[in-house]
């Protein structure tokens, strides 16, 4: 509730592997690394409303998931008023 609090003041941006804490965002963003020799870079990509509940999934379920886990990632998603178009970001 404090960070939903936060939220609604200004742009606040949570790191976290809990699916229940996941699901009350807004946007979510997925952070990968790459290594190239001696050379490390992150990438950041924004997900779209199927890679969200793929996501909320894997973090419930670990590396099986099941129409189960993805039913019940869809449902936190909708029980938080977050299952909906993602925004466009313009840079």
């Amino acid at each position: 509730q404090k960070m939903q609090g936060v939220g609604t003041r200004r742009q606040a941006l949570c790191i976290t592997h809990l699916a229940q804490v996941a699901a009350c965002a807004h946007q979510h963003l997925f952070v990968s690394k790459s290594v190239d020799g001696d050379r490390t870079s992150s990438q950041l990509r924004f997900l779209t409303t199927q890679e969200r509940i793929e996501e909320i999934a894997r973090m419930l379920g670990g590396v099986d998931i099941t129409d189960r886990t993805r039913a019940h990632a869809q449902e936190l998603l909708q029980e938080n008023s977050t299952l909906r178009p993602v925004l466009s970001i313009v840079s």
